[in-house]
């Protein structure tokens, strides 16, 4: 069985990890940490409280790499305003101990409205599609 620590993740999100009482990935993380690392495209299919969202994160917050600059590096869209918070809130328990700023935008309005114009496209570092995966459920 796979560890956290067998991940080889920088220790100041080893270090987070450890504070929030986990040390053993669950299925979906296990299974996707290494395709989200190979820069392919994934799509995991778990039941809810599985750990989905540290599935993706994991990956993105290893190979991050501080960088002195306002433009965003990494977005990421999900359907709902509960899974901004959701996400926000998870984010900011991982980078506990990194340099990273995290921002929740969520709302009634365009988003193109909603967003400065100075991010889009060309400001994006980073945009990840899913399109390809696998159902942990069927594991």
């Amino acid at each position: 069985m796979v560890t956290f620590e067998q991940l080889n993740l920088p220790i100041s999100l080893q270090k987070a990890i450890d504070d929030l009482g986990y040390t053993t990935p669950t299925p979906i993380q296990a299974k996707a940490f290494p395709i989200v690392m190979s820069g392919r495209d994934v799509m995991g299919i778990a039941q809810t409280g599985t750990g989905k969202t540290f599935a993706y994160l994991l990956p993105i917050l290893k190979q991050w790499k501080f960088v002195k600059t306002d433009i965003p590096r990494v977005l990421i869209l999900v359907p709902t305003r509960e899974l901004v918070v959701q996400v926000h809130e998870e984010i900011e328990k991982l980078t506990k101990y990194m340099s990273v700023r995290s921002l929740a935008v969520y709302g009634g309005v365009n988003i193109m409205i909603s967003i400065p114009s100075a991010w889009l496209p060309s400001g994006m570092g980073k945009m990840m599609w899913c399109k390809s995966g696998f159902d942990s459920r069927k594991q």
